[in-house]
């Protein structure tokens, strides 16, 4: 758990798992051996696990707390659900709502829940098991989906039933929510309140978002998987193997990099191992990353 004020906003975040995940030389693409080295040393052990050659990886949510609003971006894996042959994420129990409650903070006090996007590790906790059924694990909170993520993962749902959407995540953490009319279907933009700003950032996914977060003239944003990993601050032609439309993916990080840079916004990813959050500053043509703790 972590804690920071960006102006009068308070920003709680909630920790799932951080653990080693994903060999570097297939899970950033393109990956150069040479490139990547020369960032070895920063990047070792919060970063990089030399042990197991993997990237260090954080699942985690950042809940928002304003005088007017409770918001928690990005749900993660959660507990009990089937997701083989991802073993992985398989039937997990993370201490997740317990780290909540550790924070003070409740499932009953958020009022929005935002997923940047529809990925199996940023839904889960939409829905917790309750007597056999899936149902929403915030029970007063409107859940706001991008109305292009949610049209084309349901497309796919419907259309190849065989072959379960998010290994089985759409059917269990989104289709309840709408199910239960939890859910708000979001346009291009969607503006939370003067304060908050979610905005297209396509190319992970077909509607992936970013929130801005504007309070007495400071700036985060909160970036889900535009970023994976530090080093593609660096490397921001680097893109994830996860990225559906790479070209896309690759525009919308630099766009988001150049507006971290210009300013001076809190970049806030979803996956940074520890410090998690930090400034982009320009360099030349390109960016380097400030960790702040």
């Amino acid at each position: 758990m972590s804690v920071r004020r960006i102006g009068d906003t308070l920003v709680t975040r909630i920790e799932e798992a951080l653990v080693p995940m994903f060999d570097p030389a297939t899970f950033l693409v393109p990956f150069e051996r040479a490139a990547w080295d020369k960032h070895l040393l920063w990047m070792v052990p919060n970063y990089f696990d030399p042990a197991s050659q993997q990237l260090m990886m954080s699942f985690h949510s950042y809940v928002i707390r304003t005088a007017h609003h409770t918001i928690l971006v990005d749900s993660c894996v959660g507990n009990h659900k089937d997701r083989m042959p991802r073993a992985t994420w398989h039937r997990k129990t993370y201490p997740y709502l317990e780290n909540m409650a550790a924070a003070g903070i409740h499932p009953e006090e958020i009022d929005i829940v935002l997923c940047t996007h529809l990925h199996i590790d940023h839904v889960g906790w939409n829905t917790r098991l309750d007597n056999g059924r899936w149902v929403p694990t915030f029970p007063n909170a409107t859940y706001l989906f991008g109305k292009t993520e949610f049209d084309y993962w349901h497309k796919l749902h419907l259309s190849k039933p065989a072959d379960p959407v998010g290994f089985g995540s759409f059917a269990d953490s989104v289709l309840p929510i709408v199910e239960a009319g939890k859910a708000l279907m979001m346009g291009e933009t969607h503006a939370i309140d003067d304060t908050m700003l979610i905005e297209p950032a396509p190319g992970h996914s077909p509607g992936h978002v970013t929130l801005r977060l504007t309070s007495e003239g400071q700036q985060a944003m909160f970036v889900g998987d535009i970023i994976h990993h530090p080093v593609q601050v660096y490397y921001p032609d680097w893109n994830s193997r996860a990225c559906l439309w790479p070209d896309q993916a690759r525009a919308s990080r630099k766009q988001v990099l150049e507006h971290c840079a210009e300013h001076r916004a809190l970049m806030l990813p979803a996956h940074f191992g520890k410090p998690h959050a930090g400034h982009v500053h320009r360099v030349g043509d390109g960016y380097r990353f400030e960790f702040v703790a």
